[in-house]
């Protein structure tokens, strides 16, 4: 029997992922002046947004010019 794709990497845990931890969202809404700690509850955090950055297409040097 083979090994399932998805399995195969050790690198298919950095992937981009939709959903983040409660650490991660916490995280993100501390940066955002949303959530302090001590004093707003763990429990019932708004939703973060995470968005995978987009690959860019890559500027030409300057001096080159393509015609």
């Amino acid at each position: 029997m083979s090994i399932d794709r998805s399995l195969k990497s050790a690198d298919s845990l950095s992937r981009h992922r939709n959903v983040l931890t409660r650490e991660e969202r916490l995280l993100a809404l501390a940066d955002e002046d949303k959530w302090e700690e001590g004093k707003d509850s763990v429990f019932g955090l708004p939703k973060v947004s995470h968005r995978k950055a987009g690959v860019g297409k890559k500027s030409q040097k300057p001096g080159k010019e393509t015609d």
